[in-house]
């Protein structure tokens, strides 16, 4: 199913999960982000990001975000739409019951209806035979990933 702006409190609370299991985060980091990231979603839900979730007994369980991006088209992106997946996290008491799947499956049957060209991220290694399976290749580039940081 996917996720409504009545959803964001839960929503927050799944993303700071994700990036706490992923990547750790200061006390005064998670307070920062507990306040930007119900604004980000009050911008952009059902704009340019879809949130599929999975909710037990009206308790979300799972997240998978997919964040539609526009660009010029060009001959990799003829649409000029793609997209990438972010935050996809289940609760550790419901992981290994094939929720992230479904939710992945769904993100598919989303994105061909919105005739993105393509959908990319970044696999995490506790993520990454899932979606192997699920048909995501490793790609090779000719560009070198840069980033200015502000």
């Amino acid at each position: 199913m996917r996720a409504d702006k009545a959803d964001i409190d839960a929503l927050t609370k799944m993303r700071l999960e994700y990036i706490k299991a992923d990547m750790g985060v200061s006390i005064e980091d998670e307070v920062s982000m507990k306040e930007k990231i119900p604004l980000y979603f009050e911008r952009h839900l059902d704009k340019d990001i879809f949130a599929f979730v999975a909710k037990d007994e009206g308790i979300m369980v799972a997240t998978a975000l997919l964040l539609i991006i526009e660009k010029p088209s060009n001959p990799h992106f003829i649409n000029g739409k793609v997209g990438n997946v972010l935050s996809v996290y289940t609760l550790e008491e419901y992981r290994h019951q094939g929720i992230a799947t479904r939710l992945i499956q769904e993100v598919f049957g989303f994105s061909k209806k919105k005739s993105l060209d393509f959908i990319e991220l970044n696999a995490t290694e506790e993520g990454y035979s899932l979606y192997k399976k699920l048909g995501f290749e490793e790609y090779q580039t000719l560009y070198v990933p840069m980033r200015y940081n502000l």
